[in-house]
């Protein structure tokens, strides 16, 4: 059990740390953000072949520095929750976890260092900064969005998929081997290019009757280009009809995106007061 004492310090800890409302709260991310966008600008940098050479010791040692700070940053937010689990498998939780790896793969694999730049992912903060936590809340929307409308899109790519076989091999045949459709996959695979308006133009049809067929491919891209768009916003729309959300994150689970009228937790069931 928690003594009284270890509670208020974990609640202070927590009130700095997770909450973007307060003056010590708002001085902890805008640090931690200069931290990170300096910390990006020290990777970017050592990879300068000519600055390497001349500052690499430098360069370095600014690195784990930082890494050390992070570091310490991540198990301070662990320590800040009753449930820390929470917050390790939450989306900002996974990021910042991402972005302390490159540091230790370093040790043992060379050049494991430039995939610190994953630190740019942890300006996402910024959004809770600066009262803009709902940029984070439509993360939330377009998951939600995302899962709903999964069974639809996978029917919508089926269907596309099977689009281009039959339009790739109308063009094997029309086309034949020496205008480039040399195989009914090197087919499919002009049609899947044109279909998407990609175009590369690494292989065209010649024939009149091929270019008709492209014609038809074009125009069908063009059409079906809006679909998954408008299933997806339509899911998006759906869950953005949902209350006002809260700021706040809880301070057991560090979940975000309460009730405007909540007292409780939603997902552990913490007071949020």
């Amino acid at each position: 059990m928690e003594t009284t004492t270890q509670k208020d310090w974990r609640f202070r800890l927590h009130e700095v740390i997770y909450e973007s409302n307060t003056p010590a709260g708002k001085a902890f991310d805008l640090s931690l953000l200069v931290a990170i966008f300096t910390s990006i600008i020290v990777v970017m940098l050592d990879s300068v072949e000519s600055l390497h050479q001349r500052y690499g010791r430098e360069f370095l040692i600014a690195e784990w520095v930082f890494s050390i700070l992070f570091t310490v940053e991540y198990i301070l937010r662990l320590i800040s929750i009753r449930k820390p689990w929470r917050y390790v498998f939450s989306f900002l939780g996974i990021i910042d976890l991402i972005a302390l790896i490159p540091s230790y793969l370093g040790i043992f694999f060379a050049g494991a260092q430039s995939l610190l730049v994953f630190r740019a992912l942890r300006l996402l903060r910024v959004f809770r900064i600066f009262k803009l936590g709902h940029f984070l809340t439509e993360i939330q929307f377009l998951k939600q969005a995302l899962k709903g409308s999964l069974r639809k899109i996978s029917i919508f790519l089926l269907t596309v998929l099977t689009i281009t076989v039959i339009l790739g091999s109308i063009m094997y045949l029309v086309e034949k081997r020496e205008n480039g459709f040399s195989s009914i996959p090197e087919s499919i695979y002009w049609a899947i290019v044109t279909i998407t308006t990609v175009g590369y133009g690494d292989i065209s049809p010649i024939t009149p009757l091929g270019k008709f067929v492209a014609s038809i491919v074009m125009l069908t891209g063009y059409a079906i280009i809006a679909v998954p768009t408008g299933i997806i916003t339509h899911d998006i729309a759906m869950a953005a009809r949902k209350k006002k959300e809260l700021p706040e994150s809880c301070p057991n689970c560090s979940l975000e995106g309460h009730d405007s009228d909540a007292l409780f937790c939603k997902h552990c069931g913490y007071s949020l007061f």
